[in-house]
């Protein structure tokens, strides 16, 4: 039986060790939330742009292609068709319709540098409406630095 002896302390040595356990469990459990929600999450847009310098795609098919001008006017060329100034309206019918007959066709889209982004975006919103499942972008090679 231990006696308290006046005058006598006993000193508890100090723990020089940390509990990581509450930092594991909680470490565990955002993990399991993460990976539960991660795939779950859609926050991109999935658009195929094409990079400086590659290669151009070899088609099976002509592709029906959109151009925007500076002003802002559409042209419509489909497969091997001369190139047509169009409304809203006739683009959307006449790439439905031929959409419809070629499912698998291309249909690129081409903007003037110096055109507003909303004219494009515009022109692939009404590409959409015709029922064209994939939409690329179009542009021109870039221009390799002197010396290479």
């Amino acid at each position: 039986m231990g006696m308290n002896v006046p005058g006598k302390r006993h000193r508890r040595k100090a723990m020089s060790e940390i509990n990581v356990v509450p930092y594991i469990d909680v470490m565990l459990v955002l993990l399991i939330i993460f990976m539960v929600t991660a795939p779950l999450l859609n926050l991109g847009v999935d658009i195929e742009l094409p990079k400086s310098n590659a290669k151009s795609l070899e088609q099976k098919a002509d592709p029906v292609l959109v151009t925007v001008d500076q002003e802002g006017v559409l042209y419509l060329t489909l497969g091997k068709a001369e190139r047509e100034t169009v409304d809203e309206a006739t683009l959307v019918a006449k790439v439905a319709a031929f959409v419809r007959q070629n499912p698998q066709v291309p249909v690129l889209i081409g903007g003037d540098e110096r055109v507003g982004y909303g004219k494009v975006y515009g022109a692939m919103v009404l590409l959409q409406q015709a029922g064209a499942p994939r939409v690329g972008l179009m542009s021109a090679p870039a221009e390799l630095p002197q010396g290479r």
